[in-house]
């Protein structure tokens, strides 16, 4: 069982569009957020903690609308900040990430960037604006597994400030998938999973599709089938996006697919988008004893 955290938000300004100052109690890790605009006040209120090394996040939309980051590193992250603002366009808003006991050094910090990028590019969620992975230093073991325990800091504060990009939707090191083949034949895939996912499928005339339940929402896996025909739906759009950017793609004969994970709001539009047209899908993705995601929480509710 997993140890629970205590997170500490400090509002600057006393609202949550301004600048934000995160701490994980007893941790000495610390993260400051702020909108662009508001970039000149950082160096005036937290000057010490922005004069120091650090890595950071520079966060915003490409000229396609995609959600963008770019991660950098500095031993002076306030003098980085000032040459983004007058060289890089995209990005409304930072987030930087330093020590309170001032322990980082160059070493470290270009160790947590090029860990940083690796782990956005694996979980796919924002388009990351780095144009090459970064070289990993060379650190001691013991400094290795400081900065492991240091992105895992990371990656909990910046998901509290209000981005995921670092959070993989499924962990896959912690899932393990029997691979059998997505066709109406077969028996239906079998997922094992530790974390608790729930294990889903949606068979809907010739389209088989599998899926995770997460905390987030419905996860469709890599290769299940999507419907090449559809009608008139609210998420059209979405669907054209995923077949634009290459979430969904044809095989050699034709026919539609996931080509990797993808996480969905909720189990209607994964449905949806599946199936070409509106739908309930708390009503056809369904476990592997055929009870629907409604059946499943309303017996969870009377249990």
């Amino acid at each position: 069982m997993s140890l629970g955290k205590s997170v500490r938000i400090y509002l600057k300004e006393g609202n949550v569009s301004g600048i934000k100052l995160g701490e994980v109690v007893n941790h000495t890790i610390q993260a400051l957020s702020c909108p662009r605009n508001k970039i000149s006040d950082l160096n005036k209120y937290f000057s010490k903690e922005v004069n120091r090394p650090g890595v950071y996040f520079l966060i915003g939309e490409d000229e396609n609308n995609f959600n963008t980051v770019y991660i950098g590193e500095a031993e002076n992250v306030w003098e980085r900040l000032k040459n983004h603002d007058t060289k890089k366009d995209f990005w409304s808003e930072v987030i930087l990430f330093s020590s309170k006991d001032e322990n980082l050094t160059k070493s470290h910090v270009k160790y947590l960037e090029s860990r940083l990028i690796n782990i956005a590019q694996i979980a796919d969620r924002y388009k990351v604006e780095n144009s090459n992975s970064s070289n990993l230093s060379s650190l001691p073991l013991p400094d290795q597994d400081s900065m492991e325990d240091f992105l895992l800091n990371v990656k909990l504060l910046n998901g509290t400030l209000g981005h995921k990009f670092l959070e993989n939707p499924i962990n896959i090191s912690e899932t393990k998938i029997i691979d059998i083949p997505l066709t109406t034949t077969t028996e239906s895939s079998i997922i094992i999973n530790s974390i608790g996912n729930l294990k889903l499928e949606l068979k809907v005339k010739d389209i088989l599709a599998s899926a995770l339940q997460t905390d987030e929402g419905i996860v469709v896996l890599e290769n299940s089938q999507v419907s090449d025909k559809t009608k008139p739906f609210g998420y059209s759009t979405l669907r054209s996006e995923l077949i634009k950017n290459e979430t969904i793609k044809g095989n050699s004969h034709g026919s539609l697919y996931y080509a990797k994970n993808y996480l969905f709001d909720s189990p209607s539009a994964a449905a949806a988008v599946t199936l070409g047209y509106s739908v309930n899908g708390r009503n056809v993705w369904k476990d592997e004893n055929g009870k629907s995601l409604n059946e499943i929480e309303q017996a969870q509710v009377n249990k």
